[in-house]
């Protein structure tokens, strides 16, 4: 019999996450899994729980919860000769890694989905010795961003980034650090107070970041905001909206399989909506190397 292992964040999803566990547990028994459920207590339980699933053999790892239960859980697949599948039942705020996949938001439909014969190869980037399923920003901006509370990304969605945005230009009018950015035989250096690179489209819950980043297309979308102030903020994120950040004139656009990013300041990071170490820091793409159930095609 093939077995699966639920990771579940029980206070994810404004604690509602214990409600699903007899349905998830369900429909995976009832398609041949044994079913074993862990719950998180602390940080790094997700990890430890999927370095188990891994060596024990388990086809299928579940992660029920936001996008950090999520990132811990991708951290248990590092150097693993065996990797198991990857189900989403997404939980969060945001939730961009289910986004990029077009897994269902609703954690009912979610769970359905499990039954899915459908595998989708997907990405994973290295930030130093750690894995990152979808963004890591580096720069002032960066390190206010993991400052976001979660009332506000409840309430607020993406736009929460907006806000915690334009708090700090206003308090600091120039927030930019010197940076050093190399990246496949290419080196930029400047003033600059954001660095992001992506894996996907999705972004803070911004589905046109990088509209032509595709999840096994084994590249790094980077972009290099070089002047932001209040106006130029708000011409910025229209850009966002609209798809075309990559095309504004405060903006350098790049892909990469690797990239390093160094700085003389001590400037933090900001990773799957977490923070993250500080610079200097080595970025790289590992293809394919996730297996993740999605939906059947329509």
């Amino acid at each position: 019999m093939q077995q699966a292992m639920i990771i579940i964040n029980p206070s994810a999803g404004k604690e509602d996450a214990l409600e699903y566990i007899s349905q998830a547990e369900e429909i995976l028994q009832n398609n041949g899994y044994m079913v074993t459920v862990n719950e998180t207590v602390k940080e790094g339980d997700a990890t430890r729980f999927c370095i188990t699933a891994c060596q024990e053999g388990y086809e299928l790892v579940v992660s029920i919860g936001g996008d950090g239960t999520l990132h811990e859980v991708i951290n248990g697949l590092i150097d693993q000769e065996h990797r198991p599948r990857l189900g989403i039942v997404p939980l969060g705020t945001i939730n961009d890694f289910a986004r990029a996949l077009q897994v269902p938001l609703d954690p009912g439909q979610a769970i359905a989905a499990l039954t899915s014969s459908r595998i989708q190869p997907v990405d994973a980037g290295r930030l130093n010795d750690r894995l990152f399923g979808n963004v890591v920003a580096a720069g002032s901006l960066a390190e206010t961003l993991s400052g976001v509370s979660s009332d506000d990304k409840s309430r607020l969605g993406a736009f929460a980034y907006f806000k915690e945005g334009f708090k700090e230009l206003a308090g600091s009018g120039n927030p930019a650090h010197s940076l050093t950015i190399q990246y496949d035989g290419g080196i930029w250096e400047g003033e600059s107070p954001l660095f992001v690179a992506a894996l996907t489209n999705s972004v803070g819950g911004f589905e046109k970041l990088a509209p032509g980043a595709q999840v096994d297309d084994g590249l790094l979308h980077c972009f290099i905001i070089k002047d932001l102030n209040i106006f130029n903020t708000l011409t910025v994120s229209i850009s966002l909206l609209l798809g075309n950040l990559k095309d504004h004139k405060d903006v350098i656009y790049f892909t990469a399989s690797h990239v390093t990013l160094s700085s003389p300041a001590p400037v933090r990071t900001n990773v799957d909506g977490e923070e993250g170490p500080a610079l200097p820091i080595r970025l790289s793409t590992l293809p394919r190397y996730v297996q993740v159930i999605v939906p059947e095609e329509e």
